[in-house]
């Protein structure tokens, strides 16, 4: 009986998971939700129904002794594709995010070419919708010939990463044309994602180089500037802070601060010197550095993975002409979960970052327990795994967290539907609906 109960699902069910696409009831039983309270969860029609004791469902799945989390969402991910799809694909790079326990993204407009119009914007959902296992939404550039406006209608999410700094395939702004857009922006009520950054000339041959030329004191200057700029008061979100300093500059009403896993969970020491495998934009930083963000985990509003996939071959590459970026849609959780198995963080702090506040910022309706909810769940073992390259799914094939400590879901529901059992995939079939239960999430200026 007991290792029947561990199973995440019984053989009997397998083919009828299968079939579900959210209008039969699924039910998780004996989740332990933070808090302490243990209830079944009843899902239909992509919606949690209620919370406590259930009847009988079509599926169910046995929960006790695991964790159950509502499912990330990621407001930083770069899918690359078309003319990049050796980096990575939407198939997958969503897979990727599913073995994560992700089933929303926002893919970022730097791609090849940019995405600066409308009609690339519908070409880039057109894409997506084709390949994509979980939800997304899509932003928009901000360039001096970007039609943000067209792009607004055309249903993008928000605009930017705006580069206040430049980085790979993202040529930073002149102060006009930041000023410019945010002023449309602010009259949208739109949301503006920014890069910030300083940049200096020099030897860019290590990751300590690599530190110097855009400093900690720049990205905390390019912070203030960009608020000092922002008199319409537009929103604005910030990638991928990189320390402490840049958090505290960041303190504004209408400000959101994000910051990514590579900068939480690695260091310039974690590498050597010249290993491009460490190199970013914002760049990796000291240990000390490191260790002053970690403490600023409660000023922390969102959790992005800036899962940025280059191929081996190009990070194999000298120093200088290596590009930047770091694959981690997949890893981004599971870390976190780690860090929760040894206690350094929280499991409802966990959910904050990764689902609620990601979740609240894109206008969808939250993954969660309670009566209406988005019925988006990732089921974790409560053990601990070591991340290894073979085991991961996107196209990059490589990790700068091999070895490290981490908690992969064993299965990831989307809308009701399990899409990722152990390894295998299912995509889902879902319709658009404003409130999060399609696969596109256009943004609010979003035009039929």
């Amino acid at each position: 009986m007991e290792e029947e109960q561990g199973r995440i699902i019984s053989e009997q069910h397998t083919t009828m998971i299968r079939m579900v696409q959210g209008q039969e009831i699924l039910v998780l039983r004996d989740v332990l939700i933070p808090g302490g309270r243990i209830a079944d969860i009843t899902i239909s029609n992509g919606l949690v129904m209620h919370a406590g004791a259930a009847g009988t469902g079509d599926v169910e799945i046995a929960c006790r002794g695991k964790m159950v989390l509502p499912a990330g969402t990621d407001l930083h991910v770069h899918m690359r594709d078309g003319v990049q799809q050796e980096k990575e694909t939407w198939k997958s790079g969503s897979q990727s995010a599913l073995a994560g326990g992700v089933t929303v993204v926002v893919d970022q407009p730097n791609t090849i070419p940019p995405l600066t119009t409308p009609e690339r914007v519908q070409e880039r959902v057109i894409r997506a919708e084709s390949q994509s296992y979980v939800r997304f939404a899509i932003n928009g550039g901000v360039t001096s010939d970007a039609d943000l406006a067209g792009m607004w209608e055309a249903g993008i999410f928000a605009f930017g990463e705006t580069f206040a700094g430049p980085s790979s395939y993202g040529e930073a702004v002149s102060g006009d044309v930041l000023v410019q857009a945010m002023e449309q922006v602010a009259r949208w009520n739109g949301l503006l994602t920014i890069h910030a950054e300083q940049v200096s000339e020099g030897d860019d041959s290590t990751l300590v180089e690599h530190d110097r030329l855009r400093p900690v004191t720049g990205e905390v200057q390019a912070v203030q500037d960009v608020l000092n700029l922002n008199t319409p008061e537009s929103q604005l979100y910030f990638c991928h802070l990189s320390s402490a300093d840049a958090i505290r500059a960041a303190v504004h009403g209408t400000a959101y601060r994000e910051v990514t896993p590579h900068h939480l969970f690695l260091s310039l020491e974690t590498f050597e010197p010249d290993d491009a495998h460490g190199k970013v934009n914002p760049p990796l930083r000291s240990e000390s550095v490191r260790r002053d963000l970690f403490a600023c985990w409660d000023q922390i509003d969102v959790i992005g993975s800036d899962h940025a996939p280059h191929t081996r071959k190009e990070k194999a590459m000298d120093f200088h002409a290596a590009p930047s970026g770091i694959p981690g849609v997949e890893t981004m959780i599971p870390l976190l979960m780690g860090w929760v198995h040894e206690k350094k963080i929280s499991i409802p702090d966990v959910i904050s970052k990764t689902s609620v506040r990601p979740s609240e910022i894109l206008g969808i309706r939250p993954a969660g327990f309670s009566p209406g909810d988005r019925a988006d769940f990732a089921i974790y073992p409560n053990e601990l795994t070591q991340i290894t390259t073979e085991s991961l799914h996107s196209a990059a094939g490589w990790s700068p967290y091999e070895g490290m400590n981490a908690v992969f879901p064993e299965l990831t529901i989307l809308g009701g539907v399990v899409v990722f059992d152990a390894g295998d995939f299912f995509r889902p079939d879902l319709s658009y609906d404003r409130n999060g239960t399609g696969l596109w999430v256009p943004g609010r200026g979003y035009c039929l």
